[in-house]
C-alpha cells in the first residue's frame, strides 16, 4: 500500500514539516518614516536567518535589520541625508555609483527585501532618470525607484560557508530550524507507488508538465511553465 507523497504530507501541514514560529519571531523591516539617527543596542543570533541581525533603536521605536560587517553594539547610525558610512539608511538617489548596499526595498516604503543573507551585498551600477540599476550578487542588473531604501556596507557573516558541514545531523538541524525540506530524495529514484515519477521500468520518461487541475498527489515536476520544449541556441 503507497503512503501520501512528500508534497502532499507538506501541504497537510503537519509538525513535521512546518517551521517553528519562534525561529522568525525577528520581523527585519524599515520603519515607513525614518529621519535622524538610531542606536544598536544589540547584536541578535536568529537561528532563522544566516545573518545576525542588529536590534536598533529609532526615537522610542524599535526595528530590527541584517548587521553589516564591522557593526558593534553602541553603534549610532544615520537615516537620511547623504553621509555614506556603513550602516546608514539612505534612499537609492543618494547614493553614488559603486556603492556596496544591502536590504533594498522593492518599492518605496515597503521595508526592504532584496539581498539579506550573510555575506552578501549589490552595488549601484548606473543612474538613469528616476530608475536606479543595481548589480546583485547573481551578477545581474535589477532597476529600482529612486527613493527605495537601502542599507550601506556588506551582510556579517560572510564566512558561514567556508567550513564544510561534516556532519549529515548538523545539515538536518540547520535545514529543520528553517523549515527547510531535507534530505530531499530523487522522484524518479522512488517506486511507483510513492511518486508519479517512481519507478524506471519501460524507460519512457512521463511528461514533468503537470495539469492544471491536477490534485495534490499528481500535481508534480514543473507547475505552470513559462515555455516548454527545447531551448534553441
Amino acid at each position: 500500500m503507497g503512503k501520501r507523497i512528500i508534497s502532499q504530507a507538506r501541504g497537510h501541514g503537519s509538525s513535521t514539516y512546518r517551521v517553528r514560529r519562534r525561529a522568525f519571531r525577528f520581523r527585519m523591516k524599515y520603519p515607513p518614516r525614518l529621519d535622524g539617527e538610531g542606536i544598536i543596542t544589540k547584536l541578535v543570533n536568529s537561528s532563522g536567518h544566516s545573518a545576525p541581525l542588529a536590534k536598533v533603536l529609532f526615537e522610542k521605536e524599535i526595528f530590527y535589520i541584517p548587521a553589516f560587517k564591522g557593526s558593534i553594539e553602541g553603534q549610532k547610525i544615520k537615516f537620511g541625508g547623504k553621509e555614506i558610512k556603513e550602516g546608514n539608511i539612505l534612499e537609492l538617489k543618494d547614493i553614488p555609483v559603486k556603492t556596496s548596499i544591502y536590504s533594498i526595498e522593492s518599492r518605496p516604503r515597503d521595508g526592504g527585501i532584496f539581498i539579506k543573507s550573510a555575506g552578501s551585498s549589490g552595488f549601484v551600477s548606473r543612474i538613469i532618470g528616476e530608475d536606479i540599476f543595481v548589480l546583485m550578487p547573481s551578477k545581474k542588473e535589477k532597476k529600482f525607484h529612486k527613493n527605495c531604501r537601502a542599507i550601506i556596507g556588506v551582510v556579517a557573516g560572510s564566512g558561514r560557508l567556508d567550513k564544510p558541514v561534516i556532519k549529515a545531523g548538523k545539515k538536518y538541524h540547520i535545514k529543520k530550524s528553517k523549515g527547510k525540506l531535507w534530505p530531499r530524495t530523487s522522484a524518479v529514484k522512488m517506486n511507483v507507488i510513492d511518486h508519479p515519477f517512481g519507478s524506471g521500468r519501460g524507460k519512457n520518461p512521463k511528461s514533468k508538465i503537470a495539469k492544471r487541475n491536477a490534485p495534490p498527489g499528481k500535481r508534480v515536476g514543473l507547475l505552470r511553465p513559462r515555455r516548454t520544449g527545447r531551448r534553441k541556441k
